[in-house]
């Protein structure tokens, strides 16, 4: 699940049980001020990061540890079984994958708005780089994300008066990369279980790794954690042969597939952008390959209606939604090969990532390098 782009340096005074009134106020003036800060020395507005502080800042006050909830007489069968299946993901992703939980995901927020958060991309017309916005702490991200539509759409029509493609979506879920101990929002509890769960390890993972600067990493990698640990929670929860596990491990493949399908649109662009030909030429000739691309993915899906990536072939394209796909579905087959590697142990694989980018440089390219180091054997997958 795709995460926004705010960042501040905000200090971690909550417990995972929620705060006290008094502890509220405090978080909300702290929040406010660090927000104003961040804008002083990022140079972004401060009406955006003090908005960002008071949003989170309702979150943080709204928190309901799940457990009383779980005690809740009237509540939903339904209901029931996705926070107790939050919880037990939570427990896996802590005591089985060591990844940095803390007190996220105890607790639960009420979200009232249908939609959390709208994300902001851009591209060039005849690049495909997405246009980054710089943060404090985290560096430059790929996307930026606004609490409103119509900040977002504002945002939209400065990047396109400046020539660049743009692209805007909502965002169920974000993460505070461990400053604070993230609840479960409400609105996620509209997802199916498998799903929800990838959706909880994803961002658990954003607590344990995160590379400042380097989006398409962070967002890839999440995804690819997300989706291998749910398909070891559920095989080990429910059996190799639950609906939960055929359902994570079709998923997955269906991930890969139209990441490394989205790799070959990107590598025709790429070339026809090299091109020493008119910018005019540039731009109509790239409409034929996004007509192309969808004819042909819509050709490979034919007997595949219930594909989750069946809306490409409807999409408007341009490079801000490549770019959108490429964050999230870079060289997922690299992380795939590390996998096996380890033998199909994802706590190994999940290692190795930290290992090999933990003295910095580009991450892909570390965990290549890494990678190719190791001495070769032959791995037993894990069962």
């Amino acid at each position: 699940m795709a995460k926004d782009g705010r960042s501040a340096v905000w200090p971690r005074s909550l417990t995972a049980l929620g705060p006290t009134r008094a502890t509220a106020r405090n978080l909300f003036w702290l929040l406010a001020m660090a927000g104003a800060l961040s804008c002083l020395l990022s140079g972004c507005s401060p009406v955006y990061l003090i908005r960002a502080a008071y949003e989170e800042g309702k979150i943080l006050w709204r928190r309901q540890p799940i457990v009383e909830l779980l005690a809740t007489p009237d509540l939903q069968d339904d209901t029931k079984e996705k926070l107790t299946l939050v919880l037990a993901a939570r427990e896996y992703a802590q005591n089985v994958l060591s990844l940095n939980v803390a007190g996220s995901y105890a607790s639960y927020s009420y979200i009232d708005r249908p939609n959390l958060t709208y994300i902001v991309m851009a591209a060039p017309k005849t690049e495909l780089r997405p246009y980054t916005w710089w943060f404090l702490v985290v560096g430059h991200v790929p996307y930026k994300g606004f609490f409103s539509k119509g900040e977002a759409q504002a945002e939209v029509e400065r990047l396109q008066t400046e020539g660049y493609d743009t692209y805007v979506r909502t965002s169920a879920a974000f993460s505070t990369l461990g400053w604070f101990d993230d609840p479960l929002l409400s609105h996620l509890l509209k997802y199916d279980k498998v799903a929800l769960t990838e959706i909880v390890f994803h961002e658990l993972f954003h607590n344990t790794l995160y590379i400042n600067g380097s989006g398409a990493f962070n967002e890839s990698a999440a995804n690819f954690v997300g989706h291998r640990a749910a398909i070891d929670f559920f095989r080990q929860r429910s059996g190799p042969d639950s609906p939960e596990h055929r359902r994570a491990v079709r998923t997955w493949e269906e991930e890969r597939e139209f990441g490394e399908f989205i790799a070959q649109v990107v590598r025709t662009l790429a070339g026809l952008y090299r091109r020493d030909i008119a910018r005019t030429d540039k731009l109509r000739l790239r409409e034929e390959v996004f007509s192309r691309s969808q004819s042909e993915w819509a050709r490979r899906i034919a007997e595949r209606p219930s594909h989750r990536f069946r809306g490409f072939v409807q999409q408007p394209l341009n490079n801000a939604v490549l770019m959108h796909y490429v964050v999230y579905l870079k060289d997922l087959q690299l992380f795939e090969s590390l996998y096996e590697y380890e033998g199909g142990n994802l706590v190994r694989t999940i290692a190795s990532l930290r290992q090999a980018t933990k003295h910095g440089g580009e991450p892909f390219d570390a965990i290549r390098a890494w990678r190719d180091r190791q001495p070769y054997e032959k791995s037993v997958p894990a069962g």
